[in-house]
């Protein structure tokens, strides 16, 4: 028997993703159509023997959290229970602390995902290459290759390159250590508990010696990457698996739009139904397109490619769609045109408006390359990035709309670049 773990955060993480997380917690933002961690569920749900999907992080139980975990317990018949943390105790804290939780029924193994990552999910993968290698007890990283500047971003990976087990881990090291990196999903069983419990028994000891500071430092916050793996390396347990699948980090807003590209490639062999097609009397579809049916799009318009279009939105005459995703309920006024862009919730593009963005997406010449977290400022001025419209924005008619972000429930009344609209 399995179960899945899914780590989701809270609402003082994901700050990056504003202003779309002020409207949303982060894990439901739709990317291809559906929410992110629906992806992550589809995933673990096709595992064989998969019994429970446990999320865990320290948003407030709210509306939306409940009524998605509703909906996919039924549409995946499989039981999904969210465990709130009482504050954010890490990557390892948060398993640590619902230990009892994960470990009853018995599961042999049990995978951990981030909630923040797009993939091709290669799970049952990782359960095969865990039965060749190493004893039963295994721990298993997935991982992938990074080019070398890029690596040092992420967790690295130093393999033995017959065994494949992990022989050294550093977590975003400040020189070149390797170009294997964590994709932040993990394949464990319950021993890795020991290992944490040492780490937690040692927290408490330095803190019992240490001067009472001033409580944000808890014995239960515990990193998996610095604090488990660090120490596992090179101990016989832990193990890489390397994907050559699709993977990205989705941090920024800008970050959803390629992890939305990506997702919409793969519908092709998991989901074709979801991918518009052209049609006599419908817009026409250039390259990959999700269209929710309750949509009214005008026939002279054209999406594409990388597009998806939320419930309830209205796109009039001759509008012109490209790298963009379009949330439920926004009016695209005639002759718009957006272009790598966010529009949000609610929002209206004016006539003949112009909303573009510049994409940050990885250089495609380097089959290695990921995603830039880049800053939002560079040397004091704002990062060319994705344009976002926050919710119930209103953008006036023949204005253009540059590499900005506009905040929630504003009425712009003239064009604006590079800047951020608050």
């Amino acid at each position: 028997m399995l179960k899945a773990v899914i780590l989701i955060g809270g609402p003082q993480k994901g700050t990056r993703f504003r202003p779309l997380s002020f409207e949303v917690p982060k894990p439901l933002f739709p990317v291809a159509g559906v929410p992110m961690l629906q992806h992550h569920i589809e995933a673990c749900a096709k595992v064989q023997n998969m019994k429970e999907i446990l999320l865990i992080g320290f948003y407030q139980p709210n509306e939306e959290l409940n009524r998605f975990l509703l909906n996919a317990q039924q549409e995946f018949k499989i039981s999904i229970r969210y465990l709130q943390e009482y504050a954010a105790l890490g990557t390892g804290g948060g398993i640590y602390h619902f230990r009892d939780q994960i470990v009853s029924g018995n599961p042999e193994a049990f995978f951990v995902l981030n909630a923040d990552v797009c993939s091709a999910f290669p799970l049952t993968e990782m359960l095969s290459f865990q039965k060749e290698h190493g004893e039963p007890n295994s721990f298993v990283i997935l991982g992938t290759t990074a080019n070398r500047k890029q690596s040092m971003n992420y967790g690295c990976i130093v393999e033995n390159e017959e065994t494949n087990e992990v022989l050294h881990y550093v977590e975003k090291p400040s020189t070149f250590v390797s170009d294997i990196i964590n994709c932040g999903i993990y394949l464990f069983n319950p021993d890795i508990f020991q290992h944490i419990g040492a780490v937690f028994q040692k927290n408490q000891q330095d803190m019992l010696l240490e001067e009472p500071s001033n409580g944000w430092h808890r014995a239960e916050a515990i990193r998996l990457e610095q604090d488990i793996f660090t120490a596992l390396a090179g101990q016989g347990k832990l193990f890489v698996y390397k994907t050559l699948g699709f993977w990205s980090q989705i941090k920024s807003a800008g970050s959803a739009i390629y992890a939305s590209r990506l997702y919409l490639n793969q519908y092709h062999t998991s989901h074709p139904e979801r991918l518009a097609s052209n049609k006599e009397g419908g817009p026409k579809i250039s390259g990959n397109v999700y269209i929710h049916p309750t949509a009214n799009i005008d026939p002279t318009a054209m999406l594409g490619p990388n597009v998806s279009i939320g419930t309830g939105v209205t796109i009039g005459a001759g509008v012109r769609v490209r790298e963009s995703i379009i949330l439920h309920g926004a009016t695209l006024q005639d002759h718009c045109c957006v272009l790598n862009s966010i529009v949000g919730w609610d929002s209206t593009i004016g006539k003949w408006a112009r909303v573009e963005g510049t994409p940050s997406d990885p250089n495609p010449n380097d089959p290695f390359a990921k995603i830039d977290s880049e800053t939002l400022f560079r040397e004091g001025k704002l990062t060319p990035s994705i344009t976002i419209l926050g919710c119930n924005v209103t953008i006036p008619c023949e204005v253009i709309i540059l590499n900005s972000i506009v905040l929630p429930h504003k009425d712009l009344n003239r064009s604006f670049k590079n800047q951020i609209i608050l």
